[in-house]
């Protein structure tokens, strides 16, 4: 991390105020909601470090890098000591140190995201509800760490038939992915934190692309097996949650999250199950990332989890 050279007081301040040498301990709860801000913003206080030493330069560019793809370390760069305390007139840093952790503490509030009451009195629809959405987006968040997990262990290695039981999620697509580079995989891996990221923010996981329909199927087959042989350790899970005539409706939710965008051309007396595994063999897996024209554009931006 660069650091400042300006202290707003200079050097020798605290001895000519006869000021106290003070140790603050802060610890923040903090749950990020909008990652394209916290990006944003974590460059902009990147631009404004002084770096010294061996290459600059190369220092910026790698910790910009690092700040546009890790939310943690886009939250160190801004809750830095040495910036916090630059912001704070009439003290002067003595040192410090920032450590950042991810927590379970602070999970969505799926109660308050996925409202069972209508307001528009239509309660009789049918509705992703908290429960529903909370298994799920425990699914796609395991499956997310799953991905990365086979990434860190297997690299570029190929899937192969002796070995699929290494692998938690890759050697569960289509073989023709088996072989495919690291890139690619990331890039799979993301889509199951995307479709998490939609259900965090109170909205359903629609897929935009082939991938993410992939994903959410996948997702939604864990969820069904997760009930089905621990339900005990499911209701745990749920807690408090308000439970509802439509938990845990998998038949719902293929019906009402699938084929919302996508493209309408083909044969009409495809479902969507079938549409789908279609569209997957007829394209390269490369193009299951291309966004239906119909759907909003994810922030190509957005970097991934590692």
């Amino acid at each position: 991390m660069g650091e400042r050279s300006d202290h707003p007081q200079g050097p020798g301040a605290a001895e000519e105020s006869n000021a106290q040498d003070i140790e603050a301990t802060v610890v923040l709860g903090i749950r990020i909601t909008d990652w394209p801000a916290l990006r944003a913003a974590a460059q902009a206080a990147v631009a404004e470090l002084d770096f010294a030493g061996i290459d600059p330069a190369q220092q910026r560019a790698d910790l910009l890098r690092e700040v546009s793809e890790d939310p943690n370390a886009a939250l160190g760069a801004l809750l830095h000591p040495d910036r916090l305390v630059a912001a704070i007139p009439g003290i002067e840093a003595l040192g410090g140190t920032l450590e950042i952790s991810i927590t379970d503490d602070f999970a969505p509030d799926f109660a308050e995201l996925f409202p069972l009451d209508s307001e528009e009195g239509d309660s009789g629809d049918w509705t992703l509800t908290p429960r529903t959405a909370c298994l799920l987006h425990t699914q796609l968040i395991a499956l997310a760490d799953a991905g990365y997990d086979d990434l860190d262990e297997h690299h570029d290695d190929p899937v192969t038939d002796g070995d699929e039981g290494d692998w938690t999620v890759f050697s569960r697509l289509p073989q023709r992915t088996w072989g495919l580079h690291r890139a690619w995989r990331r890039s799979l891996a993301r889509t199951f934190d995307d479709l998490a990221d939609d259900l965090a923010l109170g909205e359903w996981p629609l897929p935009r692309c082939l991938a993410e329909e992939l994903a959410l199927r996948m997702a939604l087959s864990d969820a069904r097996a997760l009930l089905g042989a621990q339900p005990e350790s499911v209701a745990d899970m749920m807690g408090d949650l308000p439970a509802d005539l439509y938990d845990y409706d998998w038949d719902g939710c293929a019906d009402e999250l699938f084929g919302v965008f996508g493209p309408d051309d083909g044969d009409p007396e495809l479902d969507s199950l079938e549409r789908t595994e279609h569209l997957l063999a007829a394209t390269h897996p490369e193009g299951w990332f291309l966004g239906y024209e119909d759907a909003e554009e994810r922030d190509p931006g957005r970097g991934h989890r590692r």
